[in-house]
């Protein structure tokens, strides 16, 4: 089935556990605004797109405290819950759509990253979303997070 990756947004870090440490049975990041998809980890794969998004080099993206950083899990990690950087939130949420196509190209060009060629189309895509996603969480003042489900 591969891994799923659940981007979200979340009011803080302990409303985004909540998200996943659930005790109503329901599947994470149930009830809130998210996009679920497949072979985009925040950490690895989408950390170069962050670069280009946001024009901080990977050493700063990576030193960023919220970069990854774990909120919570379920378990012994049966899914886990990691935050994003407020830089990424941020330039998604002002970027001119037209300027997604260009990070994806790059990103896609990037390399070590995916384990299989990538599709600028399909992560234009991903981005427009998340971009959304985004958006909509700086309106309502709420943060990005990822949950992840192997």
């Amino acid at each position: 089935m591969g891994v799923l990756y659940g981007y979200f947004a979340a009011a803080d870090d302990g409303d985004a556990v909540r998200a996943v440490v659930r005790d109503d049975d329901q599947p994470s990041g149930t009830g809130y605004d998210q996009l679920v998809v497949k072979g985009i980890d925040p950490v690895v794969e989408l950390t170069p797109a962050e670069t280009l998004m946001t024009g901080r080099s990977a050493a700063e993206v990576q030193s960023d405290p919220r970069h990854g950083s774990l909120i919570g899990m379920v378990g012994d990690g049966e899914v886990v819950v990691v935050s994003l950087t407020d830089a990424l939130r941020d330039a998604l949420a002002t970027c001119d759509t037209r300027f997604l196509h260009d990070v994806a190209t790059g990103w896609s060009r990037t390399e070590g990253v995916f384990y299989y060629p990538a599709d600028p189309e399909d992560l234009t895509s991903f981005l427009k979303q998340l971009s959304g996603l985004a958006g909509r969480a700086v309106t309502q003042g709420a943060r990005l997070y990822c949950w992840i489900c192997p």
